[in-house]
C-alpha cells in the first residue's frame, strides 16, 4: 500500500491546520476520504480529492441521501458558482434538520474548497449518522463506542481499550474485535504484541477482504505516531460496530433467552430438590411409625430396658435432624414459591401426597404413634416389674406351702390307730385336731397363692403355663389333704368310743404352737418379702409397719416362754409319774427346739429389715431430689421458650426500622434461642436420669420432657419460618420496586386491621385494609359498613383497571387467597398491593428474542439454537420445544411460540 502521507501529498491534502483541529494534520483526509467512498461506492461512485470534489454539493447531497436512507431536494444541474452554493446549502440544511449545529460552516466556504471547513462538515456528518445512534447501557455515541469496544475485547490477552488514540497502536483491538465476532477469520493466539505493524495490517486487510470496511488507517503511519488521531481512529471502529451491529441485536437476544431459560432451570431444580426431600423425609415417617406401632411385650425387663434405649437414641440422634429437615422443607417451599411469583411463573404444585400440609399430617402422625409408644414402654416396664415381684412372692409362698405339705398325705393314709392303745388313740384323735386347725390356718396362704397365680395371668407373664401347673398342683393336692384329713377324722372318731385318755397338756402345746409358729412362719416370709416402692411417702408407710411389728415383739416372746413353759410341764410330770411316753408330742411335730430356732431367726431378720428399708428411704430421697431439679430447671425453660415465641410474634408485625432491620432483630433472637439449647440438653440429661432411676411422677411441676421438647421444637421451627418470611417480603421488595415507606404503609395498615394479631386478614378486614389504601369501591353499602361482599371488590379492581369478567375475578380471588382459607396473608396483600407495578418478562418479550435468532421466521432450527445459546440452555429448548406444523415449516423446525407461553404457565410445557 502506498504511504498514506504520500497519497495525501500527491492529492494536495498535506496542510498545516492549527486553528480549527490542531491534531488533525493528516489521517483524518485520507480516512474520511476512505469512510466517503465507503458509502458512495453504493451509488456506483467515489471520491478522488476530498476537497474538490464535494464543491459543487451533488456528491455531498448523494452521500447523503446514501447514509440516511432519505431523498434530498433535487440539485442543481448547473455549473455557475450560485448553482454549487445552493447544492451545497440543500445539503447543509438536510444536515441541520437532522439535529446538527453547523458553527462557523457556510457554503461558501465549502464551494471554495476550504479544507479546514470541508473536513469539520465531513467529521460533523460521521458524527451524526455513524457515531451518534451508537447506544450501550445508556450510553451513547463516543462513550457507547468505547464501552462496546471495551466489553467485545474484555476476554483478550494484552489488550486494554480505555481511548480512541494509543490504545489501539498495537493492533491487537482490531484483531480482538474481528475474532470475537468471526473468529475463522484470525488465528488470535499466532499475534504478538511486539509486531504492531504485522497486527495492524492483518486486521485491515481481513475487513476489507471480508467486512466490507475499506483501509481507512495506514500501519505504518499509526504506528510511526506517538498518539494517533482521535478522529480517524474513531471512523474506522465504528465501521466495525456498524458491521457488526446485526451480531450484538442476535447476541442481546441471547442473553435474554438465556436469563429466561436460566431462571427456569433454576425453578425446576428446586422443584425437583423440593421432591427429593420430601420424598426422603416422607419415606423416613413411613420406616418410623411402624416402629413406633409395634407392641410386641418382651418377656424380661432387660429386654424392655433395651427397647428404651432404643426409644431414647431415636429421640436423641435420629429425629432432630429429621425436624430440620422438615423446617429446611418448609423454607425451600416458600422460598420456590416467591421465587416462581418475582418471575411471573406458575405456582409450583408437588405432587401427589407430597404438599407441606401432607407432611405436616405424616408428621403428626409420627408425633401420635412416638407419644403412645413412649407411654407403652412405661407401662410395659411397670408391668413387668410387678410381675417380677408377683412371680418371686408366688414361689416363696409354693416352696413355703410345699415344703409344709411334704408327707402330709403319706401321714394323714397311715393305719397306725388300728393297733394304738385307748390312749394312743386318743392321742392320734388330739393330733388330728391339731392337724385341722394347722390345715385351716395354710388356707389362707392356698388362697394368696391362686389369687397370685391368677394376677399373673391377667398381667400375661410369660412364664403362666409353669405357674398355672404349679398352682393346679397346689390346689389339687390341697383338696386330696382335705379329703384325706376328713376320712382319718371319720375313722378315729369310730374308735374313739375305745379311747378316753388323753394328755391335755400336749394338746394345749399343741394348740399353742401351730398358731405360734405359724405366726413365726408369717413373720419370716413378711420380714424376707421384697417390696416396691416409689415416693418417700410409701416407704414411710413401709417403715411405720416395721415398726408396728417390732412393737408386738415382746408379747410375741411372752407366748413363746408360755408355749415351752407347757412342754415343761410335760416333762415335769413325765418325770413326777413316771408316764411311758413313746416319743416326742403325739399332737404336734412342732418342738421346743423348732420353736426357737425359729424364733431366733426372726431376731435375726429384724435389724436386716431396717437396714433394707433404710437403704430404700434413701434411694427416695435421692429420687426426691431428681424430682426437684427436673421440676426446677422445667418451671424455668417452659415459660421461656412460652416468651421468646410471643416475642417473635411480636416482632413479625411490628414496624421497628426496615425489613433488614427486622431480619437483623430475628436473626439475633435465632442465635439466642440456639445459644439456650445448652439448658435443653441438661434438661434432657436430668430426665434421663429420672428415667434411669424408675421415676414416673413429679409433682414439683407441671411440665413434662415431652412438653420441653415439642415447645423447643416448634419455637426453632417459629423462628426459622419467621426470618423466611422477612427474606421473602425483601426479595418481593426488590423486585417489585417497593419502597420503604410503601411497605411500611402496607405493613401499618395490616397490623391495624388484624385485630386479633393473627398475622392474617378474614374477608371483612381484608377489604377495609384495601380502603384505607385508597381503593374507592364506590358502593353507598360499604361506606356504611366499612365490608365489601365479593361484587363490592370486584367493582373496586374494575376501578383500578381490571377487566373484571367471571373468570377474570376468580384468579384474582385464587391469588389473594389460593387455598381458599378465608384469609389473607401479609406476604399475599403485598403481592397484591405490588402486581400492578410489576416489572416482569413475559412470554410476548421472549417470542420477539427468539424471532430475532430466528431471523424473524415463525420457527428455529436446531442449529441456530446451538449456535446462539449456550450448550446446556440451547439442549435445554430442543428437548422441549415442539416441532413446528406451520405452512413455510422446514425440516427441522421447532415452535418457539408455544415453548415461550409454556415458559410462564400459559400452555403445558
Amino acid at each position: 500500500m502506498v504511504s498514506v502521507w504520500k497519497l495525501a501529498v500527491s492529492q494536495g491534502f498535506c496542510w498545516a491546520v492549527g486553528e480549527l483541529w490542531p491534531e488533525m494534520r493528516l489521517f483524518p483526509a485520507v480516512t474520511f476520504t476512505a469512510w466517503c467512498n465507503s458509502h458512495l461506492r453504493k451509488a456506483g461512485t467515489q471520491i478522488e480529492n476530498i476537497e474538490e470534489d464535494f464543491r459543487d454539493g451533488l456528491k455531498l447531497m448523494l452521500l447523503l441521501e446514501v447514509i440516511s436512507g432519505e431523498r434530498l431536494a433535487k440539485p442543481e444541474r448547473g455549473k455557475m458558482r450560485v448553482h454549487k452554493i445552493s447544492n451545497v446549502n440543500k445539503a447543509l440544511d438536510f444536515i441541520a434538520s437532522k439535529g446538527v449545529k453547523l458553527v462557523s460552516i457556510g457554503a461558501e466556504e465549502i464551494v471554495d474548497g476550504n479544507v479546514k471547513m470541508t473536513l469539520g462538515m465531513i467529521w460533523t456528518i460521521i458524527l451524526r449518522f455513524a457515531i451518534q445512534d451508537i447506544s450501550v447501557e445508556e450510553t451513547s455515541a463516543k462513550e457507547g463506542l468505547l464501552l462496546w469496544c471495551q466489553r467485545k475485547t474484555a476476554p483478550y490477552k494484552n489488550v486494554n481499550i480505555q481511548n480512541f488514540h494509543i490504545s489501539w497502536k498495537d493492533g491487537l483491538g482490531f484483531c480482538a474485535l474481528i475474532h470475537r465476532h468471526r473468529p475463522e477469520l484470525i488465528d488470535y493466539g499466532k499475534l504478538r504484541k511486539d509486531d504492531p505493524l504485522t497486527n495492524l495490517n492483518t486486521a485491515f486487510d481481513v475487513a476489507e477482504k471480508y467486512l466490507d470496511i475499506p483501509k481507512m488507517l495506514d500501519a505504518e503511519d499509526i504506528v510511526g505516531t506517538a498518539r494517533p488521531d482521535e478522529k480517524a481512529i474513531m471512523t474506522y471502529v465504528s465501521s466495525f460496530y456498524h458491521a457488526f451491529s446485526g451480531a450484538q441485536k442476535a447476541e442481546t437476544a441471547a442473553n435474554r433467552i438465556c436469563k429466561v431459560l436460566a431462571v427456569n432451570q433454576e425453578n425446576e431444580q428446586l422443584m425437583e430438590d423440593y421432591e427429593k426431600l420430601a420424598s426422603d423425609l416422607l419415606e423416613w415417617i413411613r420406616r418410623t411409625i411402624p416402629w413406633l406401632e409395634n407392641r410386641a411385650p418382651e418377656n424380661t425387663m432387660q429386654a424392655m430396658q433395651q427397647k428404651l434405649e432404643d426409644f431414647r437414641d431415636y429421640r436423641r440422634l435420629h429425629k432432630p435432624p429429621k425436624v430440620q429437615e422438615k423446617c429446611q422443607l418448609e423454607i425451600n417451599f416458600n422460598t420456590l414459591q416467591t421465587k416462581l411469583r418475582l418471575s411471573n411463573r406458575p405456582a409450583f404444585m408437588p405432587s401427589e401426597g407430597k404438599m407441606v400440609s401432607d407432611i405436616n399430617n405424616a408428621w403428626g402422625g409420627l408425633e401420635q404413634a412416638e407419644k403412645g409408644y413412649e407411654e407403652w414402654l412405661l407401662n410395659e416396664i411397670r408391668r413387668l416389674e410387678r410381675l417380677d415381684h408377683l412371680a418371686e412372692k408366688f414361689r416363696q409362698k409354693a416352696s413355703i406351702h410345699e415344703s409344709w405339705t411334704d408327707g402330709k398325705e403319706a401321714m394323714l393314709q397311715q393305719k397306725d390307730y388300728e393297733t394304738a392303745t385307748l390312749s394312743e388313740i386318743k392321742a392320734l384323735l388330739k393330733k388330728h385336731e391339731a392337724f385341722e386347725s394347722d390345715l385351716a390356718a395354710h388356707q389362707d396362704r392356698v388362697e394368696q397363692i391362686a389369687a397370685i397365680a391368677q394376677e399373673l395371668n391377667e398381667l400375661d407373664y410369660y412364664d403362666s403355663p409353669s405357674v398355672n401347673a404349679r398352682c393346679q398342683k397346689i390346689c389339687d393336692q390341697w383338696d386330696n389333704l382335705g379329703a384325706l384329713t376328713q376320712k382319718r377324722r371319720e375313722a378315729l372318731e369310730r374308735t374313739e368310743k375305745l379311747l378316753e385318755t388323753i394328755d391335755q397338756l400336749y394338746l394345749e402345746y399343741a394348740k399353742r404352737a401351730a398358731p405360734f409358729n405359724n405366726w413365726m412362719e408369717g413373720a419370716m416370709e413378711d420380714l424376707q418379702d421384697t417390696f416396691i416402692v416409689h415416693t418417700i411417702e410409701e416407704i414411710q408407710g413401709l417403715t411405720t409397719a416395721h415398726e408396728q411389728f417390732k412393737a408386738t415383739l415382746p408379747d410375741a416372746d411372752k407366748e413363746r416362754q408360755a408355749i415351752l413353759g407347757i412342754h415343761n410341764e410335760v416333762s415335769k410330770i413325765v418325770q413326777t409319774y413316771h408316764v411311758n411316753m413313746a416319743g416326742t408330742n403325739p399332737y404336734t411335730t412342732i418342738t421346743p427346739h423348732e420353736i426357737n430356732g425359729k424364733w431366733e431367726h426372726v431376731r435375726q431378720l429384724v435389724p436386716r429389715r431396717d437396714q433394707a428399708l433404710m437403704e430404700e428411704h434413701a434411694r427416695q430421697q435421692q429420687n426426691e431430689r431428681l424430682r426437684k431439679q427436673f421440676g426446677a430447671q422445667a418451671n424455668v425453660i417452659g415459660p421461656w421458650i412460652q416468651t421468646k415465641m410471643e416475642e417473635i410474634g411480636r416482632i413479625s408485625i411490628e414496624m421497628h426500622g426496615t425489613l433488614e432491620d427486622q431480619l437483623n432483630h430475628l436473626r439475633q433472637y435465632e442465635k439466642s434461642i440456639v445459644n439456650y439449647k445448652p439448658k435443653i440438653d441438661q434438661l434432657e440429661g436430668d430426665h434421663q436420669l429420672i428415667q434411669e432411676a424408675l421415676i414416673f411422677d413429679n409433682k414439683h411441676t407441671n411440665y413434662t420432657m415431652e412438653h420441653i421438647r415439642v415447645g423447643w421444637e416448634q419455637l426453632l421451627t417459629t423462628i426459622a419460618r419467621t426470618i423466611n418470611e422477612v427474606e421473602n417480603q425483601i426479595l418481593t421488595r426488590d423486585a417489585k420496586g417497593i419502597s420503604q415507606e410503601q411497605m411500611n404503609e402496607f405493613r401499618a395498615s395490616f397490623n391495624h386491621f388484624d385485630r386479633d394479631h393473627s398475622g392474617t386478614l378474614g374477608p371483612e378486614e381484608f377489604k377495609a385494609c384495601l380502603i384505607s389504601l385508597g381503593y374507592d369501591i364506590g358502593n353507598d353499602a360499604q361506606k356504611k359498613t366499612g365490608m365489601m361482599d365479593c361484587e363490592d371488590f370486584r367493582a373496586c379492581l374494575i376501578s383500578m383497571g381490571y377487566n373484571m369478567g367471571e373468570a377474570e375475578f376468580a384468579r384474582i380471588m385464587s391469588i389473594v387467597d389460593p387455598n381458599r382459607l378465608g384469609v389473607v396473608t401479609f406476604q399475599a396483600f403485598i403481592d397484591f398491593m405490588s402486581r400492578e407495578t410489576a416489572d416482569t418478562d413475559t412470554a410476548d418479550q421472549v417470542m420477539a428474542s427468539f424471532k430475532i435468532l430466528a431471523g424473524d421466521k415463525n420457527y428455529i432450527t436446531v442449529d441456530e439454537l446451538r449456535r446462539e445459546l449456550p450448550p446446556d440452555q440451547a439442549e435445554y429448548c430442543i428437548a422441549r420445544m415442539a416441532p413446528y406444523t406451520g405452512r413455510d415449516a422446514v425440516p427441522g423446525a421447532l415452535d418457539y411460540m408455544s415453548f415461550s407461553t409454556a415458559l410462564y404457565g400459559e400452555s403445558d410445557l
